[in-house]
């Protein structure tokens, strides 16, 4: 145990140093834990899993949810500008004071378990829910989910947003042995949607195996864009016609929109699908770094999280889709465990210069070695960055009026990136 009087900053410095590994899936050490703090859980729990799109599932729950009575908390992570975010009751992120409280609870019940960063944030989540007093808890699995911590709270339903290559080291090479991992949500007799038209056979076999419900796009539910920007969504039990397009960027979002509205019914909180509630809720939702647009020193930015070759799909068509006047200059920084030619091959075709920088995590590729592994998958040149400060600062000094700089490859570029904009927009004294 910290000493008291110990700030927030403290306590997760010393919450890397339990764990000989990072990342060390498994349930039993949350278990043990978890039956130690005896948690009163709520009425209902919703687990988000999936490889891309969760992060933006879990904020369209929540804001629906939230307008439409019910007392929610969302776990999330990583966090993009401060640990906070990560633990949201009824929207906002809780203080630090009260993670710290929640941190000092979960410390008197691991009796010495060596918990990894991850688990421990989770376990305190759950204690600051609970105390809460809470009606429904949304918690996004971190990484595959037969495994997760956040697997180890019994569902009322679930949601597995999409499946593709990440995380390989840990959950395998290939969708269909992902897809197991995932499936690892599945209860039986648990409704379980799956976002993607594209279903993997594992998936399936999970399902019938374990005796899950698994809702499928095209028989559970399905959604239809008009020519208007108007979408329409039908369930197993309503249709929702003439619904706005979301406020999160992408037209990817409105399958995230439809597998959310699917998830939202199967749970039974039909209050949330009230027909002027979806169209006042989604339209004004926004997302911190999701195709997030940032004008700063005169320049347009945009800055995106996809950290996969399927995300960085996505933003590559929105890209071509926005028909840029002017040059595209990308600022890189991708984790070693990232197909790091994958990313930048699909991205290739609507970036007109690479810039090449260190994220600020351990487990970031170093800049040389990206830059390297960039220009190769490219056949083009790469700058290397010195730092973050520098990238930016070099792509600011040589855009042009109508050139925009896009930041993308991870959460540990985005937060900090977005830290120094913010320093930009300033007036200068």
């Amino acid at each position: 145990m910290l000493p008291a009087g110990s700030t927030l900053p403290d306590w997760l410095s010393w919450l890397e140093t339990l764990s000989p590994k990072e990342i060390d899936l498994g349930l039993d050490r949350v278990q043990s834990v978890l039956e130690h703090l005896s948690l009163d859980l709520p009425a209902d729990v919703l687990l988000v899993a999936g490889t891309n799109g969760k992060g933006s599932s879990v904020a369209m729950i929540d804001a629906l949810l939230a307008d439409a009575g019910y007392r929610v908390g969302a776990y999330t992570s990583p966090h993009i500008l401060r640990y906070n975010e990560r633990i949201a009751v009824g929207g906002v992120p809780v203080t630090d004071e009260t993670i710290i409280a929640a941190f000092e609870r979960v410390e008197a019940s691991r009796d010495g378990l060596p918990l990894t960063y991850f688990e421990y944030g989770t376990l305190a989540a759950m204690v600051v829910f609970t105390e809460s007093n809470l009606d429904v808890w949304v918690l996004e699995i971190g990484l595959g989910g037969r495994l997760d911590a956040c697997n180890a709270i019994e569902p009322t339903a679930s949601l597995i947003t999409n499946i593709s290559l990440d995380h390989c080291d840990w959950l395998g090479d290939d969708v269909e042995t992902i897809a197991r991992e995932k499936a690892g949500v599945m209860r039986k007799g648990v409704p379980t949607v799956f976002g993607s038209r594209d279903v993997p056979r594992s998936l399936l076999d999970h399902a019938e195996a374990s005796g899950a419900d698994l809702l499928r796009v095209g028989r559970d539910f399905d959604y239809e864009c008009g020519s208007d920007d108007e979408w329409t969504w039908t369930g197993r039990g309503a249709t929702r016609p003439s619904l706005p397009l979301p406020g999160l960027r992408g037209e990817f979002q409105v399958g995230n929109a439809a597998a959310v509205l699917a998830l939202i019914e199967a749970a039974g909180l039909n209050k949330a699908l009230d027909p002027e509630r979806l169209k006042r809720v989604l339209p004004a939702l926004a997302l911190t770094g999701r195709l997030q647009a940032v004008r700063a020193a005169g320049i347009d930015w945009l800055l995106d999280v996809a950290h996969n070759p399927a995300g960085a799909a996505v933003l590559a068509k929105t890209l071509a889709q926005q028909n840029a006047r002017g040059r595209t200059w990308a600022i890189a920084g991708i984790l070693d465990d990232k197909d790091v030619e994958g990313i930048a091959t699909v991205l290739n075709g609507v970036v007109d210069h690479w810039i090449a920088v260190t994220a600020s995590s351990p487990r970031a590729v170093p800049a040389d070695e990206l830059a390297r592994r960039i220009a190769n998958a490219c056949g083009r040149p790469c700058r290397i960055g010195e730092s973050i400060d520098d990238a930016m600062d070099y792509a600011r000094r040589n855009a042009s009026e109508n050139d925009r700089i896009l930041v993308t490859g991870s959460f540990y570029l985005v937060g900090p990136t977005l830290r120094n904009l913010e320093l930009y927009s300033r007036p200068q004294s």
